[in-house]
């Protein structure tokens, strides 16, 4: 008897048969596709048609090359290889013609959509870091299932020995296996969308630790730690972490920073788009304790135009060059990207404009109505007026440093 539209919804594992040679194969995954048992030269041949689809796809793809088939479209591509066969032709040979090739893999459909993905992409650390993790975590669970064998009981899999114990990592991993899959279902290489919301229904009973701000040293203590720093050795890794808490940016943008970025005689450090998080360009206003700090590096190294201004010793400085210096001068219990924090608390507590403040971090503005009016910078303001006043803080000149009614003014 042939199969109905709900038998096929419905059907159990194994290979059920909806005549003419044309079968429904169920994995015990549950991953479901349609074959054709044909004669063809002389002995019977098993043709794959492509995965089921419970809903027709509008396509301008014809029935004999689309991946993803109804049970009607599958009768008809059926009927299809029939004939070729019938003529001595290899049905599948015939439908592959002008078709891309298809990943046979997660792994391989997750290496093509990471190449697609690149072309937009500026950040080459997440561009990297996108695919490795899937490299680390997820692959040698399901990087040899095809599309359609992974299911929300597999991904839950992946995730689980992480869940607790790396939970950022296990949020991101989950998030990467879903865009994969749901590339795959766009190609036509899988039956349906990524289970997203299933894995969230399995993964719902086992709570991750919240997740919390970057510990930031308190902006009181500011000074007497940058008076350590200053107390040691001229080491990179110091001068760096003086850098960073007098201009307030982040540790990619220091570490990454080179010196054709940095007009030393306007006091001016321009950081270009693509090396920052909100994707535009930023100008930092630099105070005079920064400028020294940068004529002391020169000193030591010579460096040419696009040489990095804190190196490490294979290239850009590594992030944990900082944390360590922080450790070492009694930070140990706060975070390098913290004293952005204690930079914003100072700023909240002094008076300054929030705006003007917000401008010194780079941030985005969340209010989209608000960003499209107000393009300014404040970038006079914060030369002027709030970058002297913390840097005078930071050292530790309270006699430089703008009164509460002041700020305000």
């Amino acid at each position: 008897m042939p199969l109905t539209v709900k038998e096929v919804r419905n059907a159990k594992p194994g290979r059920q048969s909806d005549g003419k040679g044309l079968y429904l194969l169920v994995k015990p995954s549950g991953s479901m596709s349609w074959v054709l048992r044909v004669q063809y030269q002389g002995e019977r041949r098993d043709f794959g048609l492509g995965s089921v689809a419970f809903e027709a796809i509008n396509a301008p793809i014809p029935i004999h090359k689309r991946k993803l088939l109804t049970l009607a479209e599958a009768r008809e591509k059926a009927a299809i290889g029939r004939a070729l066969a019938k003529a001595g032709l290899n049905p599948s040979a015939e439908w592959r013609q002008g078709v891309e090739e298809e990943p046979h893999t997660f792994r391989a459909v997750a290496e093509e959509c990471h190449r697609q993905a690149l072309k937009g992409w500026r950040n080459g650390k997440h561009r990297d870091e996108w695919l490795g993790s899937l490299e680390r975590y997820a692959f040698p669970v399901i990087g040899c299932f095809t599309p359609d064998e992974v299911d929300a009981a597999a991904i839950q899999r992946v995730l689980l020995p992480i869940w607790l114990t790396k939970g950022e990592t296990a949020r991101r991993v989950k998030q990467r296996i879903g865009v994969v899959l749901d590339y795959a279902h766009a190609k036509g290489w899988r039956s349906a969308e990524a289970p997203m919301r299933a894995v969230n229904q399995l993964m719902r009973g086992i709570r991750q630790p919240k997740r919390g701000n970057f510990a930031a040293t308190p902006y009181a203590d500011v000074p007497a730690f940058m008076a350590k720093l200053r107390e040691g050795d001229g080491s990179v890794g110091r001068l760096a972490l003086q850098f960073l808490i007098l201009t307030a940016a982040r540790s990619g943008e220091v570490r990454g920073a080179t010196w054709r970025e940095f007009d030393l005689d306007k006091a001016e450090w321009s950081i270009p788009a693509e090396r920052m998080k909100a994707d535009r360009p930023h100008i930092v206003p630099l105070v005079p304790a920064a400028v020294e700090i940068l004529q002391q590096v020169h000193g030591l190294f010579a460096p040419q135009p696009g040489d990095f201004v804190f190196p490490g010793l294979k290239g850009v400085m590594s992030d944990a060059t900082m944390a360590k210096v922080l450790r070492v001068c009694g930070g140990g219990a706060y975070t390098v990207h913290g004293f952005r924090s204690s930079f914003r608390d100072w700023v909240a507590d002094m008076g300054f404009a929030d705006s003007w403040a917000e401008a010194a971090l780079a941030h985005n503005n969340p209010n989209k109505t608000e960003a499209a009016y107000r393009r300014t910078t404040f970038f006079e303001q914060r030369r002027d007026k709030l970058m002297p006043a913390w840097g005078a803080f930071a050292l530790g000149d309270t006699s430089n440093v703008v009164s509460l009614a002041a700020a305000r003014g």
